[in-house]
């Protein structure tokens, strides 16, 4: 079925919300003392609206940051114009924004205003087909997903309460000192029994030297695959040499830029797990087409997600869309703004996700509900 991708944004509104993380979210290199989220609404010259989801997480003030810089620089560029389709808007408002990334520096944030724009847009496009976005898109509404996030204390207890909750498959944070990474993989996999599938993520905390050794370490214990050992810049050489060398999958995307990154990360072997993450660059747009590249290359495509309910719904429809292996990364912390922003009836049974059938992305934020966290807002 052919579908009219046309459109014409009259408003642009963002929302950062922020609630207390209780326990807070550790990692290799620092500590989330609350969870925020940065949502953005668009409206149609229709009326027809829709949400997305800017990535926000680090630094502690950047999900402030990221909604000024929508308000502020992204804003004037897509309002009042009409556009023939979401890719159009994406390259202009990319390419309208290259000059100002490389002067003040921030590639990245802008990237990833312009990442929540897109969402937000495929959103008001399928509500206004009448579609869920998974559906307009061409794919099924069955989806893998795993549990991530969980901290290095005491590891076994959140895997086992993750699998009450339907979860077969679950994913520790690494990168505390090698002996202590090792014994809290051998704990999950006595806990959770031989079935279960172990990731494991190092947050980019090692060296080349200690990634190798570690990667013979863990895949002693049947450990999936192995994310980000490296910092995410390293040369790809670096990279290559250690996918080439590892006795287990190397998993990476989600601090990438481009689809030419995507592309390289991928050549002559490279990683065999990649992550691109919606709300950090490309939206559905451009995350559409690396995803229908990596299960084109045969490779395993899981949408990497950190943030509120949005997101996580919109990395679950991009992966509905383009299907073949792989899972869609839920946070097994504590998360009011993931929860509340959920579609009604999500649950994880078996380890999959049945997306419903409800237009667009299939939330709604409720507004009066989150009026007690929201802590700025811009637009309209």
């Amino acid at each position: 079925m052919d579908h009219d991708y046309a459109f014409e944004i009259t408003s642009l509104e963002t929302f950062v919300l922020r609630v207390p993380a209780e326990p807070p979210v550790r990692t290799s290199f620092g500590v989330m003392h609350d969870r925020p989220a940065a949502l953005v609404r668009v409206t149609g010259a229709d009326g027809v609206q829709g949400w997305g989801e800017v990535w926000c997480n680090f630094p502690a003030v950047g999900a402030e940051h990221r909604a000024r810089l929508l308000d502020s620089c992204v804003m004037p560029l897509v309002s009042g114009r009409a556009w023939a389709s979401p890719r159009a808007c994406f390259d202009t408002l990319s390419e309208g924004l290259r000059i100002l990334a490389i002067q003040s520096g921030e590639p990245g944030p802008l990237a990833q205003a312009v990442a929540g724009v897109d969402t937000a847009i495929w959103d008001m496009l399928a509500r206004r087909a009448g579609l869920p976005l998974w559906q307009l898109l061409g794919g099924q509404p069955n989806i893998n997903v795993y549990t991530s996030g969980i901290n290095p204390d005491q590891p076994e207890r959140v895997a086992e309460a993750k699998a009450r909750e339907g979860y077969t498959a679950f994913k520790l944070k690494v990168g505390f000192g090698d002996q202590r990474d090792e014994a809290n993989v051998q704990a999950l996999r006595r806990t959770m029994g031989s079935d279960a599938t172990l990731m494991v993520d190092a947050n980019q905390a090692w060296s080349p030297r200690q990634a190798a050794q570690m990667a013979g370490r863990l895949a002693a214990h049947g450990v999936a695959w192995l994310e980000e050992p490296l910092p995410a810049d390293t040369p790809w050489p670096v990279w290559r040499a250690l996918t080439a060398d590892a006795p287990l999958p190397i998993a990476g995307g989600e601090n990438l830029r481009g689809a030419e990154s995507f592309v390289a990360a991928m050549k002559e072997g490279g990683m065999s797990v990649i992550q691109p993450d919606l709300g950090k660059w490309g939206g559905i747009t451009a995350c559409l087409d690396v995803a229908r590249d990596v299960v084109q290359r045969g490779r395993t495509f899981c949408p990497h997600w950190l943030g509120g309910g949005v997101g996580l719904t919109a990395s679950m429809h991009l992966k509905a869309a383009v299907g073949g292996v792989g899972y869609v990364e839920v946070d097994s912390n504590p998360n009011a703004l993931r929860d509340w922003l959920l579609p009604e009836g999500y649950a994880v049974r078996a380890g999959q996700v049945t997306l419903s059938d409800a237009p667009g992305l299939g939330v709604t934020p409720d507004l009066e509900r989150l009026r007690p966290f929201i802590v700025a807002s811009h637009g309209g």
